[in-house]
């Protein structure tokens, strides 16, 4: 041995440098007088602020988007939305692909990573698939956005379209149309169908979008959904209950409160209740003011935002995967039937049991150190702030009026909660691991302790 290190940088951690050197990059540009709709330079923690929430499609912003910015700095967040949305090192790969050239195997680790797969077979194919599927997907929200927007905002409607679809399917909740997000069409049907619409398939995950298609093109006798593949089925079955589940509990909560939705007709309260249950799912777009719900719709929103959307999607949160392997392993401690975790007939592993756990307590711990460093530096409620890192920390973006109000400090906490619950907190217990341990070939003795 020479007693010389060599330095070596994990996929991992290039994955948490990349989205590091895109907000900086994009703060930078921001602070430009250029990016400011008044021509003069935006403060930098108001700047950095910004380009977290854009390129960790959060939502949460401390100036209106809309009045603040100029066109320039409209697009410099567009296009950090963008990046957050598919990943920066996904946009790479697929800048790569385009030119012609192949990848390595580094390159092919690292995509292997970012999308948390478990295989490199055929990597650069999903790619152009993910890319080719996000711009059809977004190009067509656009142009079902412009049937209300062009008549409205005429020419203009055009760019706030294609905006507003982009920040929707990539579950970042910006929009440019006004200082109070979607208040003005929470009775506007097309508006409420297409945001959701693309809010759910960003949220679905495009391992979803794959097994739906390939079923869909079989042509085999039986109900096509039979055949789908666990993680399908797990994401599909939890979506569905999440959605309609939270806009029954929403509408019955809300349904008498003149505040949100108690002056709406019955239709309109039903599309309100279905939007909020949606929007939780890490999309950060409002309908309607979010401090004026209640305790128990305020509550039922902070459960949805925390468990959020689906793996290797453009949502945040824990994941709807995570909460059932969570939620099926807990049943079988219940029930004391025996030590496996079934689900669809099918036997879920030890590790996925072991990462959803660490995923959750990772997350959690996340929320619960900005919860506390948060009520440090502001005096607002404890729901307000709950709220507020909740919303942080599963990228969703909604906020019950308190981000606007935030002093520096505060910004800076809500700031790095949301970066730290975009880049995954599997992400973070590899990258904090930065010891390499031998695997021990001796077992410690069995050591009793009670639980519970």
């Amino acid at each position: 041995m020479n007693g010389k290190s060599k330095f070596t940088i994990s996929t991992t951690h290039l994955i948490l440098l990349s989205f590091l050197v895109t907000i900086l990059l994009g703060a930078v540009l921001l602070s430009l007088p250029v990016s400011a709709a008044n021509g003069q330079a935006t403060p930098f923690v108001d700047a950095l602020f910004t380009a977290t929430t854009a390129t960790c499609v959060t939502g949460l912003v401390v100036v209106p988007t809309a009045t603040a910015w100029s066109l320039f700095g409209h697009i410099v967040i567009l296009i950090l939305i963008q990046l957050g949305g598919l990943g920066v090192i996904t946009v790479l790969a697929g800048i790569t692909l385009t030119l012609n050239r192949k990848m390595g195997i580094g390159r092919s680790v690292l995509l292997q990573d970012a999308f948390n797969l478990d295989t490199l077979f055929g990597l650069g194919a999903f790619v152009k698939k993910v890319i080719i599927g996000t711009l059809i997907v977004e190009g067509i929200g656009a142009l079902a956005y412009m049937t209300v927007f062009v008549p409205q905002f005429g020419a203009r409607g055009i760019w706030i379209s294609v905006f507003t679809s982009v920040s929707a399917f990539c579950n970042a909740g910006i929009d440019i149309i006004g200082e109070t997000s979607l208040y003005d069409y929470v009775t506007n049907p097309v508006i409420n169908a297409v945001t959701c619409a693309l809010i759910v398939l960003g949220g679905l995950g495009y391992i979803v979008w794959w097994d739906l298609i390939r079923v869909l093109r079989e042509k085999k006798k039986g109900f096509p959904l039979r055949r789908l593949t666990l993680h399908s089925k797990i994401v599909l079955s939890t979506t569905a209950v999440l959605i309609f589940g939270g806009g029954l509990l929403m509408a019955l909560f809300e349904w008498n409160n003149p505040q949100t939705i108690g002056n709406l007709s019955v239709f309109e309260k039903i599309q309100a209740a279905l939007f909020q249950s949606v929007t939780t799912r890490t999309a950060g777009f409002a309908t309607i003011p979010q401090e004026n719900l209640g305790n128990p719709a305020a509550f039922v929103s902070l459960l949805l935002m925390f468990i959020g959307g689906s793996p290797v999607g453009t949502a945040g949160g824990i994941k709807t995967v995570t909460f059932v392997v969570l939620f099926a392993a807990a049943l079988v401690v219940v029930k004391q039937k025996d030590n496996e975790v079934n689900m669809f007939g099918r036997s879920i592993p030890r590790q996925a049991v072991s990462k959803a756990v660490g995923v959750c307590c990772m997350s959690f711990g996340i929320m619960f150190v900005s919860t506390v460093l948060l009520s440090v530096v502001t005096d607002a409620s404890a729901l307000d702030i709950l709220y507020e890192t909740v919303s942080a920390t599963a990228t969703v973006g909604l906020t019950r009026n308190l981000t606007p109000s935030l002093n520096d400090w505060g910004k800076l906490i809500i700031t790095a909660t949301m970066y730290l619950g975009r880049v995954g907190p599997i992400s973070l217990m590899i990258a904090f691991n930065l010891r390499k341990k031998r695997p021990s070939i001796v077992n410690n003795p069995v050591g009793r302790i009670s639980v519970g």
